[in-house]
C-alpha cells in the first residue's frame, strides 16, 4: 500500500518514520519542502499531487486554518480525492471534521478521523491511542494503516466523536502540568533534590501516568537544562485548550479549570517558553512568587527545593 502524508510536524514525521519502517511506501508533503525532502521518503509536490500518487493520505496538521490549506484550492487533496482514503488526525473541534468528512465524501473519497493519544515517542513504536470517529466499514478500511501506529484503537462513534473523545482526553492532561507546577512551589522550600521530589509525586494517588513517561525530562527542566527536545510544545498545548473552550462554549458547558489553566500557559508562551517541551511549564510555575510577571529568563536557572 502506499500512503501519503501531510504535515510533517512531529508527530507526522513520526508516523512517516514508522511506516516507512513496517514496510509501508510512503510518500510525504509538507510546506516547508526542505522538512519533506530531510526525510529521505518520496516527496509530493502539492497535497493534490500527494493524493494522486497514493491510495491513503494520513494527515496530522496544527490546526483547522492549516486543514483549510491543505485539503482545499486547486492544489488541495480535495481536488484528488476519487477513490482515495483520508485518515485525519489533527487535533481540532468536531465541527471542522464533520465539515471536511462532507466534502471528502462530495469529492468521491472516504473520510476517517483518528486523533490519537501519545506523542513522538509512542508514535515511532506503533504504541499510540487511536480515536476514531466514521462509519463501521469506513473505519475497517483505515485499520491496516492504524494498526500499524496505534497499540489500541476506539471507534468512538460517527465523525465528530473522535476529535470530541480527544479534547477531553487532553483537558486533564494540560491541567496536570500547570497543578503539578504549583504543587512544586508549595514544597521547593524544603530543600529537596528534583529527581526524588519527581520519582515521589509519580508515586501518588495523584501522579499521572506521563509523570512516569516524562520523568526524565521533568527532571531536567526543573535542573536547568535548556535542551530539553519538544515532544509537545506549550504553544500546541494553549491551541489544544483554546479549542476545548470553544467547544465548552458551543455547548453550553463551563471550563474554570481548562480557562485559568489557559491564562497560566499564556504567560509562559510570553515569557518566551512557547517552543519549550511541556515538561517546562512546572519548572516555570515553581519558581513563581505573587505579583511575578512573566520571566523569560524563570527556567535558565536550576530550580532549588
Amino acid at each position: 500500500m502506499r500512503i501519503g502524508i501531510a504535515g510533517l510536524g512531529k508527530m507526522g514525521a513520526a508516523i512517516a518514520a514508522r511506516l516507512n519502517e513496517a514496510g509501508e511506501e510512503v510518500v510525504v508533503w509538507n510546506r516547508s519542502p526542505l522538512k519533506a525532502e530531510a526525510t529521505g521518503l518520496r516527496v509530493a509536490a502539492t497535497p493534490r499531487d500527494l493524493a494522486e500518487q497514493t491510495e491513503t493520505v494520513v494527515s496530522m496538521l496544527f490546526d483547522s486554518p492549516a486543514l483549510q490549506a491543505v485539503f482545499y484550492g486547486e492544489s488541495g487533496l480535495l481536488a484528488a480525492a476519487r477513490g482515495k482514503l483520508f485518515i485525519e488526525m489533527s487535533t481540532v473541534r468536531p465541527e471542522t471534521q464533520q465539515a471536511l468528512a462532507a466534502d471528502v465524501q462530495r469529492a468521491g473519497g472516504t473520510f476517517v478521523e483518528c486523533p490519537v493519544g501519545g506523542t513522538t515517542g509512542p508514535a515511532r513504536s506503533g504504541q499510540l491511542l487511536g480515536l476514531a470517529g466514521g462509519e463501521a466499514a469506513d473505519v475497517d478500511r483505515a485499520r491496516p494503516v492504524l494498526e500499524r501506529l496505534c497499540r489500541r484503537i476506539e471507534h468512538m462513534g460517527p465523525v465528530g466523536a473522535g476529535a470530541s473523545t480527544k479534547l477531553a482526553i487532553n483537558l486533564p492532561l494540560l491541567v496536570f502540568w500547570q497543578s503539578f507546577g504549583e504543587a512544586l512551589a508549595l514544597v521547593r522550600h524544603l530543600g529537596k533534590d528534583p529527581a526524588w521530589l519527581v520519582q515521589l509525586f509519580a508515586e501518588t494517588a495523584g501522579g499521572p501516568n506521563v509523570l512516569k513517561v516524562k520523568a526524565a525530562a521533568v527532571v531536567a527542566a526543573l535542573s536547568g537544562d535548556p535542551s530539553v527536545a519538544a515532544t509537545f510544545e506549550i504553544d500546541a498545548m494553549r491551541k489544544d485548550l483554546r479549542t476545548m473552550l470553544e467547544e465548552g462554549n458551543l455547548h453550553g458547558i463551563p471550563l474554570p479549570v481548562a480557562a485559568q489553566t489557559l491564562v497560566a500557559f499564556d504567560e509562559a508562551s510570553v515569557a518566551g517558553l512557547g517552543g519549550r517541551d511541556c515538561a517546562y511549564m512546572p519548572a516555570y510555575w515553581a519558581e513563581k512568587r505573587l505579583g511575578d510577571g512573566p520571566e523569560p529568563q524563570a527556567v535558565a536557572a536550576s530550580v532549588t527545593f
